[in-house]
């Protein structure tokens, strides 16, 4: 259903789904819904206790440990985290009756755990925005001295950079009708004296210009802490979305409260209501849950489709795949297959590790994240969901020009990429992964990573990610990281929306079909050198073509506008 709006051979292209269509499409029968009630009130439990939510799609119900034992043939614990001593309630196992199992996708909370050692975070994993080692944009020890030249590329990016490397030379026209959005999660915030410091400099007319802020589950902007570590990821997205794509209004999807913060399905919930419950996708070791029971915590019902999904998303955030389970992943990997068909472009970075997760971690033979000598590659989620567009990150290489071909990113990060160990291959990449295992067989065994050629693969495209000058807390510094070059590609990808919208046409919504396509192949900018280390490795190599460092390569929205329009 995907591919029927979003492959540009579909009769279908552009004929995006509205929020109606679907949730009734996706709705489970009434046969399901009578099967699971009854299977729990011939349990005992009375139906007033049993909540439907909005999309019909779970039931809810408080349970003591013990009703949910007997119901579940299981045994509940606390468990203990060896490395962090983080605590966590569930079960290692449980059943449901044999006539009931066909209705139930998942259960929760039971088998579902977030193994990662984290000892920088607060007791729940939800909070993504919480200053870390292991997430966000680099910052170099450089004291930066601004000399804007197309010359000192290699040096240092700005705006005019980035429009000479891929070709921007468009102004928004449509703004009224257009939107793009930017997610940060709390307590990661924006400086609004740093915004003004890089405008002055690079986009003068954006002095004095702000985001439209959009508070999600009782986020706040907040300023108490200044510091790169709580600035940084915000200034850095919202300088250069808000440069590229001037006068274009900026949505920021502030998420999170000060204590809890959020998860990624926070962000969803507020842009698709039928998503939004507690079992409606929410996972309490991975997301905020609101109110928020915490001492001084958000105490306000949970954002429920409080806006419209912007045409176009950014989040330059990510947590390794080997963190969720299957089921986690899945849920939340639909939810943005739902946003594709409405219309929406997802762009995630791919992670600055290379093949090896956050902070470098790689994962044992049993794939479980290990401190030192982890062998197995360790690839990012979001990002490996099929449904959303990986961004990866190139470089100006040393002494290099705008003019010459860009490397694969290798100073102070590694562009994230590989194979996940999760979801199956997309038909729409099979042709171009399947010609890089071919031609190209990387040098690792399949207990390196999943070599099967029947996964998915990534990152989808790629963008600069290294010596970006922002403003931030101040001053100037240059930053690394995919951080930088996802909120790059969904600029070039909001104006072509614009475009289209200004002749008359829909958003170009999921567009990942499109650009794996032959029809899109010289729209790119293929990067051939370059490569991304990790685990004890080199990584994987950029080569002719699609490769799993850089993708298709980097965009030319001269010659990408053109291709987009002519579709319906």
């Amino acid at each position: 259903m995907l591919l029927q709006v979003s492959h540009p051979e579909s009769p279908h292209y552009g004929k995006h789904w509205t929020p109606a269509q679907i949730v009734d499409t996706f709705a489970p029968s009434r046969d399901t819904v009578n099967a699971v009630t009854d299977w729990l009130t011939d349990a005992g439990i009375s139906r007033d206790r049993l909540r439907l939510s909005l999309n019909t799609g779970w039931i809810e119900l408080n349970a003591t440990v013990e009703e949910a034992e007997k119901l579940l043939n299981a045994e509940y614990h606390v468990y203990s985290h060896h490395e962090t001593g983080e605590e966590q309630f569930g079960c290692e196992s449980y059943s449901v009756p044999a006539h009931v199992q066909p209705h139930i996708d998942l259960i929760k909370p039971t088998v579902h755990f977030n193994h990662r050692p984290a000892p920088q975070l607060n007791r729940r994993s939800a909070n993504l925005g919480k200053p870390s080692a292991i997430r966000g944009p680099k910052k170099s020890a450089e004291k930066v001295t601004i000399t804007p030249s197309l010359a000192n590329c290699d040096k240092m990016i700005t705006l005019d950079c980035l429009r000479a490397l891929y070709s921007i030379d468009y102004t928004p026209v449509a703004m009224n009708k257009n939107s793009f959005g930017i997610v940060e999660f709390t307590p990661q915030a924006f400086l609004e004296g740093d915004l003004d410091l890089f405008f002055r400099n690079f986009s003068p007319s954006l002095v004095g210009a702000r985001p439209k802020t959009v508070l999600i589950d009782g986020a706040i902007v907040q300023t108490t802490d200044q510091s790169f570590d709580f600035n940084g990821e915000s200034d850095l997205d919202l300088e250069y979305a808000m440069g590229l794509t001037n006068p274009q209004p900026i949505t920021l999807l502030q998420t999170g409260d000060i204590v809890e913060g959020a998860g990624f399905d926070n962000w969803l919930d507020a842009v698709d209501e039928s998503f939004c419950t507690f079992e409606g996708g929410d996972d309490p070791t991975q997301d905020g849950i609101y109110p928020d029971p915490l001492p001084g915590g958000f105490k306000g019902p949970e954002s429920c489709g409080i806006i419209a999904p912007p045409n176009v998303v950014s989040i330059s955030y990510g947590q390794d795949e080997s963190t969720v389970t299957p089921a986690f992943a899945n849920r939340q990997c639909q939810e943005y297959a739902k946003l594709g068909m409405m219309g929406v472009s997802v762009f995630y970075s791919s992670g600055d590790d290379g093949v090896a997760g956050g902070g470098g971690v790689c994962l044992n033979a049993q794939h479980q994240p290990v401190r030192r000598n982890g062998k197995v590659f360790n690839p990012d989620f979001p990002v490996t969901c099929p449904f959303v567009t990986a961004v990866g990150a190139t470089q100006v290489n040393p002494g290099s020009t705008v003019n010459d071909p860009e490397g694969a990113c290798e100073q102070v990060i590694f562009s994230g990429g590989g194979f996940s160990n999760i979801f199956p291959m997309p038909s729409y990449q099979a042709d171009a992964v399947t010609q890089f295992l071919t031609l190209h067989p990387p040098p690792y065994t399949d207990g390196q990573f999943n070599n099967s050629g029947t996964v998915r693969a990534f990152p989808d495209i790629s963008a600069n990610g290294a010596n970006y000058v922002i403003g931030i807390d101040g001053e100037f510094a240059l930053v690394f990281g995919t951080s930088a070059s996802s909120p790059v590609v969904a600029s070039l990808i909001t104006m072509v929306n614009d475009a289209r919208i200004a002749a008359g046409k829909g958003p170009v919504g999921f567009i990942n079909p499109a650009i794996y396509s032959t029809t899109f192949k010289d729209a790119f900018n293929d990067i051939t050198s370059g490569s991304n280390q990790g685990c004890g490795t080199p990584g994987f190599t950029a080569t002719t073509g699609w490769d799993p460092v850089t993708g298709v390569g980097t965009p030319n929205l001269t010659k990408l506008m053109p291709l987009f329009l002519a579709l319906p």
